[in-house]
């Protein structure tokens, strides 16, 4: 089994797998780390792939990092440099956003559960409101009873995280998570909607066939982009990486195979 090498650089970041490989990046969700793509990521990393799990801002190593998605996608785009890209919920965003900004690092884009954005400003203000919430709520009960809360959530369909996942989600702050919240939430972003038929690289578009809204989303994004397919994760909800593993590493490899 490949081992984890660290990198320097403005964001906690791993790698494995030898270094002349193709490359493939990891982006996590909203209170998750680099970790939770790392039994996915080491599969390719036996099988010949440098691959890259990290930390975004305001998550794990990341905690103390503040940025928003534009300043997110420039530090993006000096660590994975000439990379598939595989992004889940706020990695995903993330991932469209390097891919808009900086379109000649990313060969390839494998999106799970991902949203461009909030074209309307009304439903973008409303959802702005509900992170006012979510920060509220952090700061009234901390972390742990955040993300018990947190992971109780419809969208996730029953999802049953580890002792070891639980314990590394632990890792995060109230002050991280409430960073990423109000800088690079989904009501603080911008809509990327306009901009999916510039993209010149292979876009899959993925949500958990029990994940109905990101399932929606997925096929409007595959149909925006000039080089899009969509593909429903079985027995999942919205965390499909975790639900079905076997199912994703599948798309990761279609997805790499794919890149240009």
């Amino acid at each position: 089994m490949s081992e984890w090498r660290e990198l320097s650089g403005p964001l906690a970041a791993e790698q494995s797998g030898p270094a002349n490989g193709p490359r493939i990046t990891f982006l996590h969700g909203f209170t998750q780390t680099g970790n939770s793509w790392k039994p996915i990521a080491e599969l390719f990393a036996d099988a010949g792939y440098l691959t890259t799990v990290l930390d975004l801002p305001g998550h794990g190593g990341s905690a103390h990092v503040r940025a928003d998605p534009r300043r997110t996608a420039d530090m993006l785009a000096v660590l994975g440099d000439d990379s598939t890209y595989v992004g889940y919920s706020l990695g995903g965003r993330m991932c469209l956003h390097l891919a808009v900004m900086y379109p000649h690092v990313v060969r390839s884009l494998l999106l799970i559960g991902a949203n461009p954005g909030i074209a309307d400003a009304h439903e973008r203000a409303l959802r702005r409101d509900d992170d006012d919430v979510l920060v509220e709520r952090l700061y009234e009960v901390g972390v742990e009873q955040f993300l018990r809360e947190w992971i109780a959530q419809p969208l996730f369909g029953g999802l049953q995280v580890s002792d070891a996942d639980f314990a590394d989600r632990m890792r995060n702050t109230v002050d991280g998570l409430v960073s990423s919240l109000q800088m690079a939430g989904t009501g603080a972003q911008g809509s990327l909607w306009p901009r999916l038929m510039e993209l010149n690289m292979p876009v899959l578009a993925a949500a958990g066939a029990l994940d109905s809204k990101f399932a929606a989303i997925a096929v409007q994004i595959a149909e925006a982009c000039p080089i899009g397919n969509v593909e429903l994760i079985h027995g999942a909800a919205h965390a499909a990486h975790l639900q079905n593993p076997e199912a994703v590493a599948a798309l990761v490899e279609r997805a790499a195979k794919e890149a240009i």
